[in-house]
Formats: structure tokens, C-alpha cells, sequence
């Protein structure tokens, strides 16, 4: 059955220690001593953060510290127990706690996403792992775009842990079971009657997660705008948002491409941080499907831009993103409870769950 879950979320740099030793060997180490259910840890290829460094792969004199983020999963109880601990070794970076339902992929059913929501379904598998020929990654991709959900993108990982077991990527192996993400958004209706097929076809072992998101620009449409919630919940917690840019690698805007523009601007109107991920495959509706090829000149692969901020942040960087995706890109906004961003200022937020309901 499905069961209510949390999210941990730590965005950090790839140079940044805890103890003595890297920040990100620590990060995995715990998930692995706690038996997370799903865990992943995912090299950035630009952005900045707390120290509006920026950090990018374009440049050799830049590309040493570049953006982690680190992702885990699990049943509340155990996320719980898990985020002191996180709390106490991460130094300068942003750490995210948010609601999710670890789903049953042999059911349907209603997800529970209220009026106009829409869904954001995550599977956490193998990278390599195959059935048929086939990847965990590809046989994901292939069961949502057949069921017309609009857009989704698979992110490799390094490090991590799937089924509670850990993997992480050797040199010259095949690291079949090293965990990757598959992210896609759609109406739940949809997800409901999709989640037995994606269980079906997806071999080895694997995770689902559900959360609520609202998809607001598609290919230049307005389907919607970021969700109306306070600044602060009734109990005085501070509520943030965060903001997600799927688009292709070779999509651009004023002249530049379009990760690397809108992160740029995002720096220079002083927003609190961005990270771009590279996906390996991916697909927007209305297009064929996306991802590097062999001996290709030109980059096909889906970029993923995220940024999280205050209420009060996103709306006054939204006109941005706006002009950003005026004709093209997968757009969505989401609510995020819980957020503690630590920098040479000091510590902002925290990881108490605030309630968007306003209770």
C-alpha cells in the first residue's frame, strides 16, 4: 500500500567537507547506515549558491566545485530520524524537507492530488539495470510517453540506494544498480492508471514517489501560476517555493542557452541560489524523444534548472523566469514546507514541516 513519506533535499558543493572528509561521502554514508528506502546523488553542471559563487562545467577554471545535490526518500519516521544528523554535518548549503507518498506500483487509485494540482511522479531505479535489452531509464521513459504525460527527463546518479541497499558508481563497472531518477509531471488521473504499467515494466529494484506540483508554462502556453500560499503558516513558519525549467540543451534565449541564461540572471537579480542538472534522455509533448547520441556535434539532452526561495523571492523572480520561457520549456512551481539555508551570514529557516493549509 502507499504510505506518507518525506523528502530530504541537500544542495551543496562538490569541494564542501564535513569532518575532515567530502560532504558528499558523508551524506551517502548515512543514508546507507539508516537504510533509506531511496536515495540518489547527482552532479550539477552549473549554478551557485549561498556564496553566489558560480559553479559550471563550461569553464575548466570553475568546473572543480561543482553543484551536488543529494536526494532521499523513505517512510516519515525514517526521514525524521535521519535529518538531525544531516542538519549537524552540512555547513554552507540548503536542505529541504518536504511531503511525498511512497507509492505501490501495483495500484491505482486516487493520488490525492486536490482540484487543479497535477502530479510529479519520481521513480528511483538502477541506471544500467535491464530487461529485454532495455534500461530501468529507457523502459520509465518509453511507459510515460506512451501514456501521453507531457514531459519527464531520467537523471543519472553517482552514489546512493535503492530498496535500502547501497551502490555507488565504480570506475570501468557497469553499475547497474547505481540509483538514477526518472521525473516526470501529469494529471493524476493519469499517474493512477499508469502506476501498475511502470511497475510492470520496469525491472530490478525500484521506488515511486508522488508529490504535488503545478505545471504553469508549456512550450510558451500559460497553463497556470504558481500557486497562491502565505508567506507564513498560522503557526509563523516561513513558507518557500520552488521553481523547475525542463528544457532542451539546445534551447535558447537572448542568443545564449537557456540554463545557462537564466541562471546568470537569477545571480544578478541576487536570487538565493541555482542548480542545473543534465539529464541522459527525456521527452516534452509534441516532440520526439531527447538524449545524447553517439559521435552527435550537437548536445540533445534535457536540462533541469531549480531554484527554491521565500514566497515573497519567487514571486518578485517569476517575470524572469516568464520572459525566460516565453516560447519554450516545462515549467513548474512547487510548495516547499521546510528549508534551512546555511552561508557566511549565518543560518536561515529551518526544518520544521509548516502547513500550507494554514494550519
Amino acid at each position: 500500500m502507499s504510505a506518507e513519506g518525506l523528502k530530504l533535499v541537500v544542495h551543496f558543493g562538490e569541494s564542501d567537507r564535513a569532518g575532515g572528509r567530502l560532504l558528499a561521502d558523508a551524506l551517502m554514508d548515512l543514508c546507507g547506515r539508516h537504510g533509506v528506502l531511496a536515495s540518489v546523488l547527482m552532479r550539477g553542471v552549473e549554478g551557485f549558491g549561498v556564496k553566489h559563487r558560480l559553479r559550471t562545467d563550461r569553464l575548466l577554471t570553475l568546473s572543480d566545485d561543482l553543484p551536488l545535490v543529494a536526494v532521499a526518500v523513505d517512510v516519515a519516521e525514517r526521514i525524521e530520524r535521519l535529518v538531525p544528523e544531516v542538519a549537524a554535518i552540512v555547513g554552507h548549503g540548503l536542505v529541504t524537507l518536504e511531503r511525498v507518498v511512497v507509492a505501490d506500483p501495483r495500484q491505482g487509485g486516487d493520488l490525492g492530488a486536490p482540484g487543479d494540482a497535477d502530479v510529479k511522479l519520481v521513480v528511483y531505479c538502477g541506471r544500467s539495470e535491464r530487461r529485454d535489452g532495455r534500461t530501468a531509464l529507457r523502459a520509465a521513459l518509453a511507459t510515460l510517453r506512451e501514456a501521453g504525460v507531457p514531459g519527464a527527463t531520467a537523471l543519472a546518479g553517482l552514489d546512493g540506494t535503492i530498496a535500502r541497499e547501497r551502490h555507488r558508481a565504480r570506475f570501468l563497472a557497469r553499475n547497474a544498480r547505481v540509483p538514477a531518477m526518472v521525473l516526470s509531471v501529469g494529471p493524476p488521473e493519469r499517474y493512477a492508471e499508469l502506476l501498475p504499467r511502470l511497475g510492470d515494466a520496469l525491472p530490478g529494484p525500484h521506488v515511486v514517489t508522488v508529490e504535488r506540483v503545478r505545471v504553469v508554462r508549456h512550450d510558451g502556453r500559460v497553463t497556470g501560476e504558481p500557486p497562491a500560499v502565505p508567506a507564513r503558516d498560522a503557526r509563523g513558519l516561513a513558507m518557500w517555493q520552488r521553481v523547475s525549467v525542463l528544457a532542451g540543451e539546445w534551447e535558447r534565449w537572448d542568443g545564449a542557452p537557456l540554463h545557462a541564461q537564466l541562471v546568470r540572471r537569477l545571480r544578478e537579480a541576487g536570487a538565493a541560489g541555482a542548480t542545473v542538472l543534465r539529464g541522459v534522455a527525456g521527452h516534452s509533448a509534441g516532440r520526439p524523444a531527447h538524449g545524447d547520441r553517439l559521435l552527435a556535434v550537437r548536445r540533445r539532452t534535457p536540462v533541469l534548472v531549480t531554484f527554491i526561495d521565500t514566497v515573497p523571492e519567487i514571486a518578485r523572480l517569476w517575470p524572469l523566469v516568464a520572459r525566460a520561457t516565453a516560447t519554450t520549456g516545462l515549467v513548474t512551481c512547487e510548495v516547499v514546507p521546510a528549508a534551512r539555508a546555511a552561508g557566511p551570514a549565518g543560518v536561515s529557516g529551518g526544518l520544521a514541516l509548516a502547513d500550507p493549509r494554514g494550519g
